[in-house]
C-alpha cells in the first residue's frame, strides 16, 4: 500500500490529468493541449526530483513541445475558420 503514495499522491495527479486531457481531446476541446501541457509539466517533475529518470522528463519534455504546437496549430484552424465563413 506504500507504494501507491510513494510520490504522495502526485503521480496519481499526473496520470488522471494525463487521462483527463486524452478525453477531452477525444471530444475536440482544445483546452486538453493545455491539461497535457500541465500534466507534462508535473511528469517532468517527477522524472527529475522524485524518480531520477532522465529519460521520463525528456520524453514529456517533447511531449510539451508537441503540445504547445497542437495548441497553436488549432487556434489557427479556428481563426482560418472563421475568417472563411465571414467571407461566405
Amino acid at each position: 500500500m506504500d507504494q501507491f503514495f510513494a510520490h504522495y499522491g502526485v503521480d496519481w495527479v499526473a496520470i488522471g490529468s494525463s487521462l483527463l486531457a486524452v478525453y477531452m481531446l477525444g471530444n475536440k476541446n482544445r483546452y486538453g493541449f493545455i491539461v497535457f501541457a500541465i500534466s507534462n509539466l508535473v511528469w517532468i517533475f517527477l522524472g527529475l526530483v522524485w524518480m531520477n529518470s532522465v529519460g521520463m522528463a525528456a520524453g514529456n519534455f517533447i511531449f510539451l513541445i508537441m503540445n504547445i504546437r497542437g495548441f497553436i496549430n488549432w487556434s489557427k484552424e479556428d481563426s482560418e475558420s472563421e475568417i472563411i465563413q465571414a467571407e461566405n
